[in-house]
C-alpha cells in the first residue's frame, strides 16, 4: 500500500512539474510573439489577466467538482486542457486566439492544483503530509524556474517550439494520469460540519483567517516579483543577466528549502507559527531591499524573501488540509482562487505605485506582510480536545 502512495505521489508532482515547466517554456518568446503580432504591452497585461481571472472564477466551482466527480477526472481533463491551451497558442496568429488559449490556460490551473492537493491530503496522514506538501510546492517552483531556460534554448529552433513542447509534455502527462492514477480513498471526518453550504463556509473560524492570509501572502508576493526586475532595472541599471541570476539563484534555493527545512520546521513550530516567522522575515528583507544597494546583499535578501514565500505557502497549505478532512476539494479550490485574487490585484495595486515612486510597491508589500503578521496572532489550530469532539460529531 505504501509503495502505491508513493508511486502516485511521485506521478502527481511530476504532472505539477510538468505543468508548470510547460508555464516556465513560453516566457521567453513571450516579447518576440508581442512584436510579430505588434501587440502593446497593454495588450499582454492582459493576456497576463486573462489567465489569472479564468483561474480566479474557476476555482470555487472547480474544488466542488473535485469532491462531487474525484480527484483523477479532475486532474486528467486540467492535463489535457492545458496542452490544447499550449497548442492554440503556438498555432495562434492572431490575438483572439491568443486570448482563447490563455483563458483555457487558467481554467486548466483551477482544475489541476485543488485536484493535485486534494489528492495528496487524501494518500498522505498529518505526520507525512508537510513533507509532501512541502515536495509539492518544491515540484511546482523548480518546474517554473527550470522552464525558461529550456524554452529559450527551444526558441533558437523557432519562436513557437517552447509552445508545441508545452502541449506535448502536458498531454503525457494526462495520459500517464489516467494510466497510472487510481483514485484515492477520501478522509470520511471533517473538522467542519457540511451543513454549511456554499461561500458560507469561507467565514467558518477554522477557513477563513487561513483564506486571509493566502490572499496577503499571495498579494505581498506578487506586488514583490513582479516589479524586481523593473524595480533592480531603473533604481541600480542591473542587467537582463543580473536579474536572472538573482531570480533563478533565489527560487532554487527556496525550492531546496521547501524540501529540507518544511517538515523538519512544521514538527518543531507547527504551520502557525511557521507562516508567523515568515512572515515578520519577508516583511523585513523586503524593506530592507530599498535601503541597500550592492549586488550581493540584493541577492541575499531576495533568497530570503523567496525562502519565506515558499516555506509560508505549503504551510497554509497543510493547515487546511488538516482540518478539511471531506471537504478537500473546496477548501483547495478556495486556496487556488484567494490565490488568484492576490495575483490580480497585486501587480494592479504595484504598477500603480511603481509609476508614483520605485520604491513604493516595496513599502506597500512590506504593510501587507506585517498585518499578516498580526492577523496570525489571534488564530489557534484545534485543540486535541476539540479535534475529537469534532470528530465525534462528523461521524
Amino acid at each position: 500500500m505504501m509503495i502505491k502512495r508513493n508511486i502516485a505521489l511521485v506521478l502527481l508532482l511530476l504532472n505539477l512539474f510538468i505543468a508548470f515547466l510547460g508555464i516556465g517554456l513560453v516566457i521567453p518568446v513571450l516579447p518576440t510573439i508581442m512584436n510579430e503580432l505588434e501587440l502593446s504591452g497593454k495588450m499582454v497585461g492582459y493576456l497576463v489577466s486573462a489567465f489569472a481571472f479564468a483561474q480566479l472564477l474557476l476555482s470555487p466551482i472547480a474544488g466542488r467538482w473535485v469532491d462531487k466527480y474525484g480527484r483523477k477526472p479532475m486532474i486528467v481533463l486540467g492535463l489535457l486542457l492545458f496542452s490544447f491551451s499550449e497548442l492554440l497558442f503556438g498555432l495562434g496568429k492572431n490575438v483572439e486566439v491568443l486570448f482563447i488559449s490563455r483563458i483555457l490556460g487558467g481554467i486548466s490551473a483551477a482544475f489541476i492544483m485543488p485536484a493535485v492537493t486534494a489528492f495528496i491530503a487524501d494518500i498522505t496522514t498529518n505526520d507525512n503530509r508537510a513533507k509532501a506538501m512541502g515536495y509539492m510546492s518544491a515540484a511546482i517552483s523548480t518546474g517554473f524556474i527550470v522552464g525558461p531556460g529550456i524554452g529559450g534554448f527551444l526558441a533558437s529552433v523557432g519562436t513557437r517550439v517552447p509552445f508545441f513542447a508545452a502541449a506535448a509534455l502536458g498531454l503525457v502527462a494526462a495520459i500517464l494520469s489516467f494510466v497510472a492514477l487510481k483514485e484515492p480513498k477520501r478522509h470520511t471526518q471533517a473538522l467542519v460540519k457540511e451543513k454549511t453550504k456554499g461561500f458560507k463556509k469561507i467565514f467558518q473560524p477554522l477557513f477563513f483567517i487561513p483564506f486571509i492570509i493566502i490572499f496577503i501572502s499571495t498579494f505581498g508576493l506578487a506586488a514583490f516579483d513582479s516589479f524586481f526586475s523593473l524595480y533592480v532595472d531603473h533604481k541600480f541599471g542591473f542587467t537582463p543577466k543580473d536579474i536572472a541570476i538573482i531570480i533563478t539563484g533565489a527560487g532554487l534555493v527556496g525550492a531546496i528549502a521547501q524540501i529540507i527545512l518544511f517538515d523538519f520546521l512544521t514538527r518543531k513550530w507547527g504551520e502557525i507559527k511557521l507562516i508567523r516567522y515568515s512572515f515578520i522575515v519577508s516583511a523585513v528583507l523586503v524593506y530592507l531591499i530599498t535601503t541597500v544597494s550592492t549586488y550581493f546583499f540584493i541577492l541575499l535578501a531576495t533568497i530570503f524573501v523567496f525562502i519565506g514565500f515558499d516555506l509560508m505557502r505549503p504551510a497554509v497549505t497543510t493547515y487546511l488540509t488538516k482540518v478539511a478532512g471531506n471537504q478537500q476539494g473546496f477548501v483547495s479550490g478556495m486556496n487556488s482562487m484567494f490565490t488568484s485574487v492576490g495575483n490580480v490585484i497585486g501587480p494592479m495595486i504595484g504598477g500603480f505605485l511603481f509609476d508614483i515612486d520605485v520604491d513604493y510597491p516595496y513599502f506597500f508589500a512590506a504593510i501587507m506582510l506585517i498585518i499578516g503578521m498580526f492577523i496570525t496572532f489571534p488564530w489557534k489550530a484545534p485543540t486535541a480536545e476539540e479535534y475529537q469532539e469534532i470528530q465525534k460529531e462528523t461521524t
